[in-house]
């Protein structure tokens, strides 16, 4: 039996029957609309007193009917073909409208949502007769034809650009609607023509946007809640652009939701979800990012309503990690740290959870293919955790050899991108990987350093180590997975903590890394501050960080400023240390 979806509560048997039976009507393909099936659409909507819709695919055949507007009997995203921005969803839909007026912008925004082909809009009567025969009759007043059309001159906003997240920014749909005509009319538009012309004029403005097809096309959601404020919640939109740039994927868009606190279904408001949505449908966007960790519930929820993938914070960040990672023992630790953010997202994959076997022996509950992901999972993260164990373990010996010879360690800590890799490689000659990304290095680099004594004029010799870059909220997976390249910080002599001073939130970058330096098992060793790109930062940022931070070293590593006051400070620091130890 064909489903009717929308309201049908009230609904005689006889008047289902009546909507059942369009399924069986087929529109010639060149064709929109006939008279005759217009005609029948509003005799029954005029009979059960509610809008109906019917949606007809190319073949001219009925897929869907419902009894409500368009935007409430709209077709699933999830359900929807998905052919990108150039092409139009190879759907139209005929509705009915019992009040005189041209589309709203309500049913408008559902053809957006849903890249109709086209939208026609019959106003009824709330009359009519029936001819002769049973073809109905006289219960149409005028028709409306709106489809989409290409926005002219379409401003893309590409990364590292993206990074102005105005709200006015945000691109709105286009489209057309025709004069009020009658049923004839309607039925000698050509919808072969219409169709082939609409999807030439998107080809053309795809094809002008020049974006790369191999990147993600990406849209920014950000909530600001009452718990942070509107400077934080910037820094932390740039913050997240960057990072949706260093994973290689292209800002399109940032959307934005003010909100006392977060909608436990989806994140931000039902409103914002279609306006994310219509957004996504609009530049052809393919993955959608939150500000914000989700839980599995809201992903699948955002998912089903939007018809795009959803992502949040964290999974970019793993995202990164697993590109950047180069040694076993990074890939290691990625790996075990993504199999356990995946883990518990597994439910609600829908049917392609379903079950497995088939005949003899495989039948009844048997296990689903879900368990079976969710066992195999386990066991590969039970497997990780050994191997990371044994990794910690050898790189505890080789500290215990080092610790045997009394040689002093310093670790370099810092935000990401504060330029940890640049100085090592000033100090040392260490051909280190730099770029200006976030995370651009993350396996633990040691090398050998040669600093004046703190007390007397010979050289000695120590280890420097360069650590993964830390990041505001840094998720708890990562924490735990990268144990043994965050044991570097905890079993060193001393930190140099180093800050990206021409960065605009440089004394919130201080407070995040020393909040995760208070979350370590040990307690780290005595830190210096050293300011970092002092070339590149103005007057009164360099005056107030020396107000704030007197004890503080001010360099600039890419120029080899102040390297040699550094080496001073460095081996007074060293000396502090095992004076303490």
């Amino acid at each position: 039996m064909e489903t009717i979806f929308g309201n049908l509560q009230g609904l005689k048997s006889s008047q289902l029957k009546q909507l059942q039976r369009l399924y069986h009507q087929r529109i010639p393909g060149d064709r929109i609309t006939t008279p005759d099936f217009s005609q029948r659409l509003a005799a029954i909507s005029t009979e059960v007193n509610q809008p109906v819709c019917a949606y007809i695919n190319r073949r001219g055949q009925v897929i869907r009917v419902g009894v409500g507007t368009p935007r409430q009997t709209q077709i699933p995203p999830l359900e929807l073909p998905r052919y990108g921005a150039e092409r139009l969803s190879g759907i139209r839909c005929i509705a009915t409208h019992l009040k005189p007026e041209p589309p709203n912008e309500s049913a408008l925004t559902a053809m957006a949502l849903q890249r109709l082909d086209a939208l026609v809009v019959l106003n009824i009567t709330g009359t009519g007769f029936t001819r002769r025969g049973g073809g109905a009759t006289g219960y149409v007043k005028e028709a409306y034809l709106a489809h989409l059309i290409p926005q002219e001159s379409r401003t893309l906003i590409t990364s590292p650009a993206a990074f102005k997240v105005e709200e006015s920014q945000i691109q709105t749909p286009s489209w057309n609607i025709s004069p009020p005509m009658d049923l004839d009319d309607l039925a000698e538009q050509d919808l072969v023509d219409l169709v082939e012309n609409l999807e030439a004029e998107f080809q053309r403005e795809f094809i002008a946007q020049e974006v790369d097809a191999d990147h993600d096309r990406v849209l920014i959601v950000g909530l600001m809640t009452s718990e942070i404020t509107p400077l934080q919640f910037k820094d932390t939109l740039v913050e997240l652009a960057r990072l949706v740039d260093t994973a290689g994927g292209d800002v399109l868009q940032t959307i934005q939701q003010k909100r006392s606190r977060i909608h436990p279904q989806t994140v931000v408001g039902e409103g914002k979800v279609q306006e994310i949505a219509l957004t996504a449908q609009t530049l052809g966007i393919n993955l959608v990012v939150f500000d914000r960790d989700l839980s599995p519930s809201q992903v699948r929820n955002l998912e089903m309503q939007i018809g795009i993938r959803v992502v949040d914070r964290t999974e970019v960040i793993l995202d990164i990690f697993a590109q950047r990672a180069q040694s076993r023992a990074g890939k290691l630790q990625v790996e075990l740290a993504q199999l356990e953010y995946m883990q518990p997202r597994l439910a609600g994959r829908g049917r392609t959870m379903s079950r497995l076997g088939g005949g003899i022996g495989t039948r009844g509950p048997g296990e689903t293919k879900l368990e079976t992901e969710r066992r195999a999972i386990g066991q590969r993260i039970s497997r990780l955790q050994k191997e990371v164990n044994q990794l910690q373990a050898h790189r505890s010996r080789l500290r215990q050899r080092r610790q045997h010879r009394e040689v002093p360690s310093v670790a370099l800590v810092g935000y990401t991108n504060a330029g940890k890799s640049t100085l090592l490689n000033a100090l040392t000659n260490a051909e280190v990987y730099t770029a200006d990304q976030l995370f651009a290095t993350l396996d633990p680099t040691t090398r050998r350093l040669v600093i004046p004594h703190g007390q007397t004029d010979e050289h000695q010799e120590i280890l420097i180590t360069d650590t993964v870059g830390f990041i505001h909220e840094l998720p708890a997976s990562l924490m735990d997975a990268f144990r043994a390249t965050l044991e570097e910080v905890t079993e060193a002599d001393a930190l140099l903590h180093l800050v990206d001073l021409s960065h605009p939130a440089w004394l919130r970058h201080i407070r995040s890394v020393r909040e995760i330096l208070a979350q370590m098992p040990i307690t780290p060793g005595p830190a210096l501050v050293i300011f970092n790109k002092i070339d590149q930062a103005d007057s009164e940022t360099l005056a107030l960080a020396r107000e704030e931070f007197p004890l503080a070293v001010f360099i600039s590593a890419s120029q080899r400023l102040g390297l040699e006051t550094l080496r001073q400070r460095l081996a007074q620091l060293i000396q502090y240390a095992v004076d303490c130890g």
